[in-house]
Parts: structure tokens; C-alpha cells; sequence
């Protein structure tokens, strides 16, 4: 009988004990995990094109000891795409992380072109305040409208950065004030309304709470976001929610998600539930699990929330869908991005000289690579095309679909483009067309060419200012009469206008827009471009092409200084004789051909002709190269018309 009661009395002190281990396990776990946790502020930097992103993100990494002493740092480090380098643009959304006073700060550099503006829509509801950069000079421009407005609409409290406040026309008072009238003409609430703000120069890493302050790094910044901003909530008990705003691509690991905790905690190697885009749920395995530290991905048992994290393991994973725990399925509410505005009929390549520097040629590969672009391009729209071995591509901006297109032929693919055309919307029996808001900056000498030229495309005027010399003028132009338009106002401008777009909405059909480009040369043969016939061909034109270019019956060689398109043979050579007459031939003398960038080419065809564009040459067609079967389709369309 003692021994039953002694044996009792020791397995109760055994339960005991492992009752006290694993309350002391459980307080050693939560003591680590508060350890570990940091406070975690989410910032976004947003701005118009060239207000200095980019530069302001350099210098927050450089000041908060990112780059070694040694190290040897390039300007604009987080625009690291070749594209992006070489256009000195900003395209893709991309997180750094920097560490101030133990809060940790991730920040996510975006684009200021109004054509890649989804890519700042999908990253709202990761960050908790956005720096906004205007130009000291410049004041807000179209594009910082539309950032703007997206961060107002997520109830985010901007901060004003006033940038380049060295500029010798620097207005920054009066800047402020136009950015507090934006504010209010964009619904901003009272807290919205009154921003906190700032005046500095990015490029040398200066911030100052006044004009008057003689600061010389950017710790006013840096003390303005922790006091501006609160940490994100601890929200690392409740049930998981992730919603993937960003997604990568590694040659090892496969597709990768990027987005915000924005409750619980995830884990390598976790069991999890996705909420799909069509409603269905999938489980499946968190892979490997990464954060951001500075400018590196580095890899983490667990991450806690209001942190920003990239994970590998799930191939099928789309931007807009939720991670949730496998017992609790939580979906957030899908990302929505503005509908695209402007479309271009992507062809296979149906030219003579088909294959021969591409080696993606055929509809199944373009197919392929387009529905791969729309995974992470969520701004892009793709239709088959009926009856035609092609498809519709919908994008926000020239600019968006050109950036594809030259992804696509560094790849290695060819195609054939057409003219990029609005998308119109039907209202209540009635066409809208989209509108754009355009500021022009020029010399008082070419205003009066410059309005008339805008009218001519439908313009309507809603402001003008003259100051120093220079005229700025604000119109709403529609999409359709802007398109081919750059290239004459730099032509009419010598250069000296700036004209910055950006979409404003849709508005009645504005009639019919006259065409002002001339006629073109187009090939009457096949062969090699001689110089004694384009000597001759420039004295009535502008030529595309050198001598010795390859060139085909249908290909687009020059633009003619009349109205009407003219069927040439640029490959006629000087008829040789035996008669010798060195004292009466031709001293052969050409100018420069005109050279077309590929958003150029797009600009400049009409609807009855195709931009070619292979990984080393951007050729101008026409669709039907036969000139018979051109005056045949010709001749029907009168008939209908």
C-alpha cells in the first residue's frame, strides 16, 4: 500500500515538473520572440518622374550605414533592371530595408511614370505613410496627382518632401502651398491636410525642418517618420494574413511572393491555406522564407507582423491572394487596378527576312510569353485575336507596352506591332475616350506654335502662366491626339519644351482628329539600298535607312515631303557604261537617315502600317506588302466608306 502512494506522490511530482518546464519553455519562447521582434514602420517614397526618388532612397541607405566604408555604392542602387539603368526610369516597385534607433524601416521605391502606375497601387496596403518628393522648382506635376490620390485613398498620412531646394528658380513656399491645394482638390481629410513637411536637397543627403535650417544629413527625416508614424500593431497572436503584392522569379527556387504580414506570424516550411483569385482554397507549404536587410534578402525561421517578406514554395501563387492559417481561412480583399487605356495588336512576324537574328518567331511562343508577363503585370490585359495569328494587348501607356516589347526582343523574339489605339468605354449610349492631363513648360517664342498645334488635337486649355521667359501651360488632351505627338513638339520646341502626361479620366468623344503626317517611301523591291537612289529619293524626302541596308518589297525606307505615299526603288544603282565621264558624275553626298527608338516607331505609323522589331533592327511596314493587294483593299474601303 505504501508503495501505491509513494508511486502516486512521484508521478505527480513528474506531471508538475513538466507542467513548470513547459510554462518556463513557453516564457523562454515568448522572451526570445520579443527579443527578436523589432518595432517595423513600412514607408513608400512616391513622386513624379525624375523628383528624385531614387536619390532620396540612396541616401537613406547610405546614412543608415548600409554600405561598407569601402564599398563601392552606384548612384540609384535600387534601379538595378538593365532597362532602368539605361532610360534612367524607375519601372518595378522594389523594398530595401534600413534600421533607425531599433525600428526597423522597410522602404519601397516606386515608379513616377503614369504608365507603371499599377505597380504603385498594388504596394499601398503594405506600407503605413508615403513620402511625397516635389520639385522645389517644379511644383506638383500630372503624375504626382495620381500618387497621391492612390495614398489618400488608403487613408495614409503623407509626409512633403520639398526636393532640390538648391535650384537657383527654387519657389518652395509656393510649392507648398500648390501641394496643399492638391490635397484638398483630392478629397484629402483635416489629419491628411495638415502633413508634416520638409524641405532638402536628396542628391547630397540633406533634410531640413525649415528653410532656415542648417542641417547636413538627413536625421530630421529619420526623426520625422518615428514621430509621424506609430510601429505597426503586434497582431502576432491573431490568425494569419498575407496578402502577395509583388511577385519574383529565381532560377533555384522558382516563383517567389513578396507582401506584408499583416496579422500572425509565418514560418518556414509552415502548412498554409491560399485564398485564390477565383475563391478556391489551396494548401499547400511555405519554402524558404526571406526579409529584407538593407539591400539583401535574408533568410528566417519566422517573421513577425507588419514586416514585409519573400518566400519561395508555391508556384501558382498570383498577386492579390491571401496566406492564411490552415485551420483559419481569412481572404483580404482582392487588389483592384484601373483598367488599361490603350491597346496594340502583337503579330507573329510575317516579313521576307523572318528569322533571322529572333529565335522565338511563332504565336504559341508570343502566347506563352505574354500570359507569363500577365502573372506579375497585373496592369496588362491579353485577347486572342479571332481569324488572325495574334493578340490584343491592353496597357496603361505607350511606354508600358514598349517596356514589354523590349523585353521581349532582348529575349530573342520577333514580331510585328500595330498602331496603338485608345480603348473607348460606352456610357449610356454614348463614346468615351480617356483624357490626359498635360503640362507643358517652353520659351514664350514657341508658345503660340504649341497651343495651336494642341488645339488642332482637341486640347482644351486650363491653364496658362508666363514667367521669366517661359510659358506654362496646362491642357486635357485626348489619348488618341497625343499619340505621334512628342516627336513634333520637340521638332516645333528646338528642343526646349518639356511635356509631362498622365491619364485623367474619361470624358464624350471630342470628333474626329486629323492626321498632319506626311506620306511615306515604301520599297517597290527586294535587295540591298543603293546610295545613287537614296541621293536621289532625299531630295523629295527625309530617308530611314543607310546604303547597303536590307531591305524588302512593302518596307517603309523614308518619309516624303508631301501628302501621298510613293512606291520607290531604293535599290536602283547608276547604270554603268563603258563611256568614260569623270568631269559630269555625281559627287554622291547623303545626309543622316532618321533613327526611330521603338516608342518613336510605334508614334509614328498610321493604321495601315506595322512597326517590325527583332532583336537587332526596328523596321516601319506596311500590312499588305503587295502594292496591288495595298490598292485592292484601297479601293474596297471606298467602296464601303
Amino acid at each position: 500500500m505504501v508503495k501505491f502512494e509513494i508511486c502516486g506522490i512521484v508521478i505527480c511530482m513528474l506531471f508538475y515538473a513538466h507542467q513548470f518546464l513547459i510554462v518556463e519553455k513557453y516564457k523562454i519562447s515568448s522572451w526570445r520572440k520579443n527579443m527578436n521582434r523589432k518595432k517595423i514602420i513600412n514607408v513608400a517614397v512616391i513622386a513624379h518622374v525624375d523628383a528624385g526618388k531614387s536619390t532620396l532612397v540612396d541616401a537613406l541607405l547610405s546614412q543608415s550605414g548600409v554600405f561598407k566604408e569601402n564599398e563601392v555604392v552606384v548612384e540609384q542602387v535600387m534601379d538595378s533592371n538593365d532597362l532602368e539603368r539605361e532610360r534612367g526610369i524607375t519601372i518595378y516597385s522594389k523594398n530595401c530595408a534600413i534600421e533607425h534607433n531599433g525600428t526597423k524601416i522597410n522602404i519601397v521605391d516606386t515608379p513616377g511614370h503614369a504608365d507603371f502606375s499599377s505597380e504603385v497601387e498594388r504596394i499601398m496596403k503594405t506600407v503605413d505613410t508615403v513620402i511625397l518628393l516635389v520639385d522645389s522648382s517644379e511644383g506638383p506635376m500630372p503624375q504626382t496627382r495620381v500618387v497621391l490620390q492612390k495614398s489618400l485613398e488608403r487613408g495614409l498620412n503623407p509626409i512633403l518632401f520639398v526636393n532640390k531646394v538648391d535650384k537657383r528658380d527654387e519657389r518652395a513656399e509656393e510649392v507648398v502651398n500648390m501641394s496643399f491645394d492638391l490635397f484638398a482638390e483630392l478629397g484629402a481629410t483635416d489629419e491628411q491636410l495638415d502633413f508634416p513637411i520638409l524641405y532638402g536637397v536628396a542628391k547630397h543627403g540633406i533634410a531640413m525642418a525649415t528653410m532656415d535650417d542648417d542641417s547636413t544629413n538627413l536625421e530630421p527625416l529619420f526623426d520625422l517618420l518615428l514621430k509621424h508614424v506609430d510601429p505597426y500593431p503586434d497582431y502576432d497572436n491573431e490568425p494569419l494574413q498575407l496578402q502577395i503584392s509583388t511577385l519574383g522569379y529565381d532560377d533555384y527556387l522558382g516563383r517567389l511572393g513578396t507582401g506584408r504580414v499583416t496579422k500572425g506570424t509565418i514560418t518556414s516550411g509552415a502548412m498554409v491555406s491560399v485564398s485564390k483569385r477565383d475563391g478556391t482554397i489551396l494548401k499547400t507549404k511555405i519554402g524558404i522564407l526571406y526579409v529584407n536587410e538593407g539591400l539583401s534578402r535574408v533568410e528566417k525561421k519566422e517573421a513577425y507582423s507588419g514586416d514585409i517578406v519573400t518566400f519561395s514554395g508555391m508556384p501558382t501563387i498570383s498577386i492579390g491572394e491571401t496566406i492564411c492559417n490552415i485551420d483559419s481561412v481569412l481572404p483580404m480583399a482582392m487588389i483592384e487596378i484601373e483598367r488599361p487605356t490603350l491597346s496594340m495588336n502583337f503579330l507573329i512576324n510575317s516579313s521576307p527576312f523572318v528569322g533571322r537574328s529572333g529565335s522565338k518567331v511563332t504565336s504559341r511562343q508570343i502566347r506563352t510569353r505574354l500570359l507569363k508577363e500577365l502573372e506579375t503585370n497585373i496592369g496588362l490585359e491579353v485577347i486572342e485575336l479571332d481569324n488572325v495569328e495574334g493578340f490584343k494587348v491592353n496597357g496603361r501607356g505607350e511606354l508600358h507596352l514598349s517596356i514589354l516589347l523590349e523585353n521581349m526582343r532582348r529575349e530573342g523574339f520577333e514580331i510585328s506591332v500595330s498602331k496603338p489605339e485608345v480603348i473607348y468605354k460606352n456610357i449610356d449610349g454614348k463614346d468615351y475616350e480617356p483624357f490626359e492631363k498635360v503640362n507643358i513648360a517652353l520659351p514664350d517664342a514657341f508658345a503660340g506654335t504649341i497651343i495651336s498645334q494642341v488645339n488642332l488635337r482637341k486640347g482644351i486649355m486650363q491653364n496658362m502662366m508666363s514667367e521669366n521667359g517661359y510659358t506654362k501651360l496646362e491642357y486635357l488632351v485626348p489619348t488618341r491626339g497625343l499619340i505621334g505627338y512628342r516627336s513634333e513638339f520637340i521638332n516645333s520646341t528646338k528642343g526646349q519644351g518639356i511635356l509631362d502626361k498622365s491619364f485623367d479620366s474619361y470624358q464624350l468623344h471630342a470628333g474626329e482628329i486629323v492626321n498632319h503626317r506626311n506620306g511615306v517611301f515604301i520599297s517597290k523591291e527586294t535587295g540591298k539600298s543603293m546610295a545613287y537612289s537614296l541621293f536621289h529619293l532625299s531630295e523629295r524626302g527625309k530617308m530611314f535607312i543607310d546604303p547597303a541596308t536590307d531591305i524588302y518589297e512593302g518596307m517603309i525606307v523614308g518619309l516624303n515631303s508631301r501628302k501621298n505615299d510613293l512606291v520607290v526603288n531604293a535599290c536602283k544603282n547608276k547604270q554603268l557604261t563603258n563611256v568614260r565621264a569623270s568631269g559630269t558624275d555625281e559627287s554622291v553626298k547623303l545626309l543622316d537617315p532618321r533613327r526611330f527608338t521603338l516608342e518613336e516607331a510605334l508614334e509614328f505609323i498610321a493604321d495601315d502600317e506595322l512597326v517590325e522589331i527583332t532583336p537587332d533592327a526596328i523596321r516601319l511596314r506596311k500590312k499588305l506588302l503587295n502594292e496591288k493587294d495595298r490598292k485592292r483593299a484601297n479601293k474596297q474601303y471606298a467602296e464601303l466608306v
